[in-house]
Order: structure tokens, then C-alpha cells, then sequence
């Protein structure tokens, strides 16, 4: 229905490839999920299909498109000088703030998705690592960064002092576990307040973790494991993003690079 309107609007006659990537950046800029997005694009592609069967069409404008042009058209991803502006914008001095810092430095920390962090209880930290449940269940340690750990430290020295146990490590403002929309939240306040003009969300900072790893020479296995990927499919759309990573590998090894 979203495709046929945005055909109509724009009285797109024959559909081609500029067409479909001008309908998927329109609803890119709208806010859809990279990965709404790409169900999208795998319904296109059938229903095309159907069409030339059905003799209803002679072309099929998606086989032009490869999907890793389309991953380069979806997923936002932050620079490290954007990185670095969002993770300094909360007033550490306030208890709201010291949370957000320990919040935003955890999901770019360590890569992992917005609904693990807020199931996260005290007790599930370690020195160096912690405990995230994640999809279908599984349980799986995560590495934290010195960063992280000094933010989360700062919140839950100054600024808890509540006792007992299971207690969640983030909190709302007036108590009770603190959920995935209210960090939606404050990650977009936090943008907005640097002047990240980008599409951002909890997720954009997991993207940006994994594609930072990869530019740094990061094996794609482990960002497998530390993302919580069931497959190696998944977690490959990384390599779509990450021109970097290309070009120093080109540099680094061909003969007459």
C-alpha cells in the first residue's frame, strides 16, 4: 500500500531502480527500521516476480538492485567525532544525567540492543564483563569497556542507594525499570542537543559499534558473538557499511596498491 501510494503521488508510470530507492530513502527519512525496510524490499522483489509470472509485467526493476546497495542507502551510522559529542552531552553532576551517560556509554560499549540493556539487573555486572539475556533467551558475557564502567560506577555510587536484590540497573526518573521508549527518548534529546542532524536511535549506536570494530580490523565472527547474530548473515551487513575497512585492506594487501 505504501509503495502504490508513493507510486500514485509521484505518477511513477513504469517503475525502475530510481524509483524504489527514492521510495525506500523517502521512508528512511520517515524513521522506518532498517530492518521494516529491508522486509519491504524482499516483499517488492516477490510481488515483482508474481507480476512477470502472471504476464501482468515484462520487467522486474529489484533485480538491478543488489542488497548491499540497499544496506548502503538504510542503516545511519555515527562518526567517531559524533560518538564522542553524544557521549559527553548528559550533565553527569544530575542523577537523570549520570544515568544517561552510564546508558549511552553501555549501548555504544558494548553493541548490545536497547531491550537487553533495560532487562539488566545489578547484579548482572562483573568487574570487566556482564550478563545479557537476548533474543530467544540466550544468555551471553559481554567485555565492558573502562568508559562504561567508570559511567555506570559514577550513577550507581552517587547517585542509588536503594537496597535489595534483583534491583534493575536503570531506573525512570520516578522509579520502576526504565523501558526501551524512554531511551528512545533521551537518545533523540541527546542528539538534538550536540546537532546530530542524523536519523538516530539506540540501534544507530549498535550499528556504530560493530561498523567501528570492523574498521579497526575486528573479525567479523566476533562481532557475531558479541552482537548476539544467530548467523553470520546477519551480522555481514556490516560489511556494507564500512568503506574504510575496504580500502585499508586494499591498501594493506594487494601487490600494486
Amino acid at each position: 500500500k505504501k509503495f502504490f501510494y508513493f507510486c500514485f503521488k509521484n505518477n511513477v508510470g513504469k517503475v525502475s531502480e530510481s524509483e524504489l530507492l527514492l521510495f525506500f530513502k523517502e521512508l528512511k527519512n520517515r524513521g522506518f527500521a532498517s530492518a521494516s525496510l529491508y522486509r519491504m524490499f524482499v516483499t517488492l522483489k516477490v510481488f515483482f516476480r508474481f507480476l512477470i509470472k502472471e504476464k501482468r509485467e515484462d520487467f522486474n526493476p529489484t533485480l538491478q538492485m543488489q542488497s548491499p546497495k540497499l544496506w548502503q542507502l538504510i542503516p545511519e551510522v555515527l562518526s567517531l567525532e559524533e560518538v564522542n559529542r553524544l557521549l559527553l552531552a548528559p550533565d553527569k553532576k544530575s542523577p537523570v544525567g549520570a544515568r544517561d551517560a552510564a546508558m549511552l556509554e553501555l549501548l555504544y560499549g558494548t553493541g548490545m540492543r536497547v531491550s537487553e540493556m533495560c532487562q539488566l539487573n545489578i547484579e548482572d555486572l562483573e568487574e570487566a564483563s556482564l550478563r545479557a539475556l537476548g533474543k530467544g533467551g540466550k544468555e551471553r558475557l559481554l567485555p565492558i569497556g573502562e568508559q562504561a564502567r567508570s559511567a555506570i560506577d559514577h550513577y550507581l555510587l552517587n547517585f542509588r542507594h536503594d537496597k535489595g536484590d534483583n534491583l534493575p540497573l536503570f531506573l525512570q526518573k520516578r522509579g520502576g525499570r526504565i523501558d526501551r521508549i524512554a531511551v528512545w527518548k533521551r537518545v533523540k534529546f541527546y542528539g538534538k542537543k550536540v546537532g546530530i542532524s542524523k536519523n538516530i536511535s539506540p540501534h544507530t549506536l549498535r550499528h556504530s559499534f560493530a561498523t567501528h570494530l570492523l574498521d579497526r580490523g575486528a573479525d567479523l565472527r566476533v562481532i557475531q558473538d558479541l552482537l548476539g547474530h544467530a548467523t553470520i548473515g546477519t551480522t555481514d551487513r556490516y560489511t556494507h557499511l564500512s568503506q574504510k575497512r575496504l580500502f585499508d585492506c586494499f591498501d594493506r594487501f594487494h601487490p600494486r596498491g
